[in-house]
């Protein structure tokens, strides 16, 4: 295989950044075909990068012989029957996380996936590839902090965000604070601690936003999570951050610890003026995890040409679902709640 060629569908904000890289940036990548049933985004992708085939229908773009894979970028609600209907078809697939809103269509999904292993399946859980990252976690793996006891993620969005995020709520895209935001930090907790959650409690509210209570949503909220070996777990996100995009996170040990983004700078640089000593902060996801979400894209088309599966797998996006999800039912119910094996049963109240 010379390049491998890729069709696209979504082409949002997080859809066409990935669309730029894998028609620019990506070794032995072509993008050969968009997909947007916004007609004017795909005509206007098509016209400014000389892509061959534009697309407002998936299912018409799933008949092209020419592809070897599908990049999904479109709401989180659409993943989990794109993905189905493209691995059937037989194409390679790069999903954008969650892997579904709801935890039954998230294991008919990895049943899919386990049914075609010739394929290339991949979620988008891009922190795993940014260099901050992936170090802390080396760092775990050779012993430096001891046994990891305790993560503390903080996930802020900026709150000149809002607006936009309202929209895509609206319209049923969202899943909730803790699927749609929190979903990558519960991933990057199973990761760093090695092990699954047991009970979770979570609140939140609406507080300088009201509109969100009518969304069943929080603006902010946070989860406090037991797992495995009394390990615990400490969330807090929200859609209010009035200094800019926040995203910290924090591993415990019996023998040290580790930080990553204590301050969300947006580069080294430090602006002296009449209001002090600046450092100005990063402004959104697209720009604090550019290069993560290259990596993972440079990753999977490795997988492709390499004839290997990525180290990020449908189970990581059932589990991290599950927990998602409990962390859902926890939060609108007030109470605490028990996380079952997704493959017994969904998560219940105690």
């Amino acid at each position: 295989m010379t390049k491998v060629k890729v069709g696209i569908v979504g082409l949002g904000r997080l859809g066409r950044q990935h669309a730029e890289n894998l028609a620019f940036r990506i070794p032995n990548c072509e993008l050969l075909a968009v997909c947007s049933v916004i007609q004017e985004e795909a005509e206007q992708a098509q016209k400014e990068w000389g892509i061959k085939y534009a697309y407002t229908n998936y299912d018409e773009m799933l008949q092209n012989e020419e592809l070897d894979a599908i990049f999904i970028a479109s709401p989180s609600g659409f993943h989990c029957e794109q993905i189905e209907k493209a691995l059937n078809a037989g194409f390679h697939v790069f999903s954008e996380k969650p892997l579904g809103l709801y935890l039954e269509e998230a294991l008919r999904v990895q049943e899919v996936v386990n049914n075609h292993k010739d394929q290339v399946f991949m979620l988008g859980f891009m922190r795993r590839y940014d260099k901050s990252y992936a170090y802390a976690k080396k760092k775990i793996e050779e012993g430096k902090i001891g046994e990891p006891v305790l993560i503390r993620c903080y996930g802020l969005d900026p709150s000149k965000a809002i607006s936009g995020f309202m929209q895509f709520a609206k319209n049923n895209y969202s899943g909730g604070l803790f699927l749609d935001m929190a979903i990558h930090d519960l991933d990057l907790a199973r990761w760093y601690l090695g092990a699954e959650a047991k009970q979770v409690w979570a609140i939140g509210g609406a507080y300088a936003h009201p509109e969100f209570e009518k969304l069943n949503d929080a603006e902010t909220g946070t989860a406090l999570i037991k797992f495995e070996n009394n390990k615990m777990g400490i969330f807090v996100a929200g859609r209010n951050c009035a200094h800019g995009y926040h995203i910290e996170t924090e591993i415990i040990g019996t023998n040290g610890t580790l930080r990553i983004g204590t301050t969300p700078e947006k580069n080294m640089v430090t602006v002296f003026d009449d209001t002090g000593a600046v450092n100005e902060c990063a402004e959104g996801f697209l720009e604090r995890f550019e290069q993560a979400y290259l990596s993972e894209v440079e990753e999977f088309i490795s997988c492709i040409r390499e004839n290997r599966q990525p180290s990020v797998t449908v189970e990581d996006g059932v589990l991290s679902t599950a927990l998602g999800y409990a962390c859902k039912d926890s939060f609108e119910t007030g109470e605490l709640v028990t996380v079952q094996s997704p493959y017994k049963a969904l998560p219940s109240s105690i």
